[in-house]
């Protein structure tokens, strides 16, 4: 099975997946913080994450995604919304966008609060 590892400034964890799984699907089950914040049906922006490897191996991008991705921040080649990506045969390692970031602590005040307490956390773009 394919291993799914995700970075941002508070992760850095992987998972063994099946194909087929979302790289939502795929956080979910590791505790990456990645941000979801329509729930992941594709309303949004939030998951938005850059592929660094294995970007060849995820599932091809269909309209809704692309449409989607045109009002997210940051977008690069490697830009996927995590709930459309699906995990292929190979490895894949992403990293989590600020945007993504953000939306997570949205959804989750008391962690906030407390990354933003610790210093941890000063807010998306003031890294």
């Amino acid at each position: 099975m394919p291993k799914v590892r995700f970075k941002s400034p508070l992760d850095d964890v992987e998972v063994e997946v099946p194909e087929g799984t979302t790289l939502l699907e795929a956080a979910e089950l590791c505790g990456a913080k990645l941000g979801h914040a329509c729930g992941g049906v594709c309303a949004c922006s939030t998951c938005h994450v850059w592929v660094k490897s294995g970007l060849s191996s995820l599932s091809e991008q269909e309209d809704a995604e692309l449409d989607r991705l045109d009002q997210a921040f940051d977008v690069r080649p490697s830009s996927r919304l995590g709930c459309q990506a699906r995990v292929g045969s190979e490895d894949v390692e992403v990293w989590i966008t600020d945007e993504s970031l953000s939306a997570y602590l949205d959804e989750n005040p008391p962690l906030r609060r407390r990354l933003e307490a610790e210093g941890r956390w000063p807010g998306p773009g003031k890294r």
